[in-house]
């Protein structure tokens, strides 16, 4: 029941995407839903786990148990999903873009594009989604109270009840990735005036919960009892691994993203100059002749766009004797299509406009367009995970 920011200058189709992730459901008001295949995964847990209770509660229905086990799993499906869709829908209300939801092993997420959010609204989106399951316990309660149903019907609208009311109560834990972890990401925002640094303290809380879910599940029943259930021990660890690493990658991203603003195409790139595109090798030994080592050298097309790179390797596998006949671009590699940006480029715009190209070099220029360096996309990615 998380809710993540995902952008990318290059989507993959919409099909594509689905394909990969599960079974796509169709549209529910404007919001693509999938099915993920880890679903069934759980689903095949709840019938075995939950099928010998129902044979218990109701003697005599046989293998008919396993089956009300199933419909339990898909109620519980159909919760889930209203709670992503109230995620979804006041998102859009907000004009929030491209969300898309995914039901999934852990229950759900659902993914927006970029967006711009205030501390308010991200936590209004946040708890809209328990909001959904007590408004679901509720109903579930009013029911009871007035038909009160028995057998089937009565068992299946218990168990829809307790597992709304969990649900909610669960996801407005204070702590990242639950749904509660957006009050302490709004509370330190709105504070500090920095989503990122909101979500690194989320992010603690998360990892404080999950410690704690060990300790009750785990240290508290082996301290007091010297003994663990083996069923709710593995569930607690299972549960406490989900939000450990999930409140870990919430942290990740917040870092990165804070790490985007110092990140300037002039900073990054290795030094370069700019030679025309007919030079040859004798023309780059002598340009390079008082430059310091390690100057990359770019071949410009006669429009004045950078189009090459010479290849180190290449460029000293020319015998002395063939440098003024063998032309530079021979030892040269070829720049992607607008595989050009400018030393002032920096922050997101700048990782969002190299995520759109192909290849892995960047000609950096100056407001003249005159090549200044070379910017590589490792040297990229090293700058924003600080690896």
């Amino acid at each position: 029941m998380r809710r993540d920011q995902r952008v990318s200058a290059r989507p993959a189709a919409p099909e594509e995407s689905s394909a990969r992730s599960g079974i796509p459901l169709g549209s529910i008001l404007g919001v693509p839903v999938t099915l993920a295949w880890s679903w069934f995964i759980i689903a095949a847990f709840v019938v075995f786990a939950f099928g010998p209770d129902v044979a218990r509660a109701l003697p005599g229905i046989g293998y008919g148990a396993y089956g009300v086990a199933l419909a339990y799993a898909v109620l519980l499906l159909l919760s889930v999903l209203v709670h992503e869709l109230a995620h979804a829908w006041l998102a859009k209300a907000y004009g929030w873009p491209g969300a898309r939801i995914v039901l999934t092993l852990w229950g759900g997420h659902t993914q927006f594009g970029s967006f711009h959010a205030t501390p308010g609204r991200s936590l209004a989106v946040a708890l809209a989604g328990p909001a959904a399951n007590f408004i679901i316990a509720g109903l579930g309660l009013l029911v009871q109270t007035l038909l009160a149903p028995g057998g089937v019907a009565g068992l299946l609208l218990n168990i829809l009840v307790l597992a709304n009311f969990l649900v909610a109560v669960f996801n407005i834990l204070p702590g990242l990735p639950l749904d509660g972890g957006r009050l302490v990401e709004s509370l330190v925002w709105r504070v500090t005036g920095s989503q990122e640094r909101g979500t690194i303290a989320a992010g603690w809380a998360g990892r404080i919960i999950a410690v704690g879910l060990v300790v009750a599940f785990i240290g508290w029943p082996l301290y007091r009892f010297g003994t663990v259930d083996f069923s709710l021990g593995i569930v607690g660890l299972l549960v406490a691994g989900f939000l450990f690493v999930g409140a870990n990658a919430s942290m990740r991203d917040a870092r990165m993203r804070l790490r985007l603003p110092k990140l300037a195409a002039g900073a990054l790139a290795t030094p370069a100059v700019g030679l025309r595109a007919d030079a040859s090798v004798a023309d780059v030994v002598e340009r390079g002749r008082g430059l310091a080592a390690g100057t990359e050298f770019l071949l410009v097309g006669a429009g004045g766009q950078p189009e090459a790179v010479i290849d180190p390797p290449s460029f000293a596998s020319v015998p002395r004797e063939l440098h003024g006949t063998t032309a530079a671009a021979s030892v040269a590699r070829a720049l992607a299509p607008g595989a050009v940006v400018r030393e002032d480029a920096a922050g997101q715009p700048l990782i969002q406009y190299l995520a759109s190209l192909k290849g892995s070099e960047y000609a950096v220029v100056d407001l003249a367009g005159r090549v200044t360096g070379l910017l590589r996309q490792e040297t990229v990615v090293r700058a924003i995970t600080g690896r």
